[in-house]
């Protein structure tokens, strides 16, 4: 029945998605990198005030070659209690109560050992899970990370959106999400496949961006009336350092973008404009990168 609704052009059809473990054995020679696929689930969004109640990661080594994943997956999960009540909200969406959590606490060593010998590490929001786990285990700030939801241009793609949800069901899967393994899963299986305009993986495109830096770019002192030029082209709001701000991919991104401010922003008048520099061992975190201002 599913097959044949598979084959009529008016349907579509979803298909549990089933954990992989197990990707098959490397070509000789081949050159791989240890990737770590890593989710969260947390009693809120501020990592500052907030805990983990249950981390999950999935280890795999990936060719260097096709950005395919080969071997066996190594796997681990987690709860930890958090040492004050899980908010109805979270439990609604994560399905995760206290009594689950009570007691329990992760495994320090075991977390340390695999990240320990990975080469970087993916999240689907990483500026949502790096600044958690780094609080909780320092040996995460010493890696690299990179970013699924933010660092693939999945627009540019021609996907819908870029939630985890989403991209697995336009793989023809579905799963129940918000549960930290299986969101690894998912994550995992999203990106060994070939994105949809380009030929490499979506491991291959992550693998390539964690080996460049990333700038951040503040507007200092741009006019008040160039507000909704900045906001149509993508820069956010600092309420707290009032400026204007974007990321940019790259350093012809970063120059393109200095001489668009000068002149649609700055009206072709000398201005200076505040640069961070983040490579992948800061970016995504809450630490600083390398801070200098860029003459125009």
């Amino acid at each position: 029945m599913a097959q044949t609704l598979q084959a009529h052009p008016d349907y579509k059809v979803l298909r549990r998605l089933v954990p992989c473990t197990d990707y098959g054995p490397a070509t000789p020679g081949a050159v791989t990198r240890r990737v770590l696929i890593l989710d969260t689930e947390t009693t809120g969004l501020d990592a500052r005030n907030e805990q983990i109640i249950e981390l999950a990661m999935l280890a795999v080594e990936v060719d260097t070659t096709t950005g395919l994943p080969v071997g066996v997956v190594e796997i681990y999960e987690d709860f930890e209690d958090p040492g004050k009540p899980i908010p109805p909200a979270i439990v609604q969406i994560t399905g995760i109560d206290s009594a689950m959590v009570q007691g329990h606490r992760l495994n320090d060593a075991r977390v340390n050992e695999m990240v320990a010998r990975a080469d970087l590490i993916v999240a689907h929001n990483a500026g949502f899970d790096r600044p958690f786990v780094e609080a909780r285990l320092p040996v995460f700030a010493g890696k690299a990370w990179a970013c699924s939801f933010a660092g693939i241009d999945w627009k540019a793609q021609g996907t819908g959106s870029a939630k985890l949800e989403f991209l697995a069901h336009e793989c023809g899967w579905f799963y129940d999400a918000h549960r930290a393994q299986v969101d690894c899963h998912a994550l995992l299986q999203v990106l060994a496949r070939p994105l949809p305009k380009e030929p490499q993986t979506g491991l291959a495109c992550l693998m390539a961006a964690a080996q460049n830096t990333r700038y951040k770019l503040r507007a200092v002192g741009a006019p008040f009336e160039s507000k909704d030029k900045l906001k149509a082209r993508g820069y956010r709001w600092d309420a707290e350092g009032r400026v204007w701000s974007t990321t940019l991919p790259s350093q012809e991104a970063l120059q393109a973008e200095a001489a668009w401010l000068k002149v649609e922003v700055y009206g072709s008048r000398s201005a200076r404009v505040v640069i961070e520099a983040l490579d992948s061992l800061v970016q995504f975190s809450n630490r600083s990168g390398e801070v200098s201002e860029l003459q125009l």
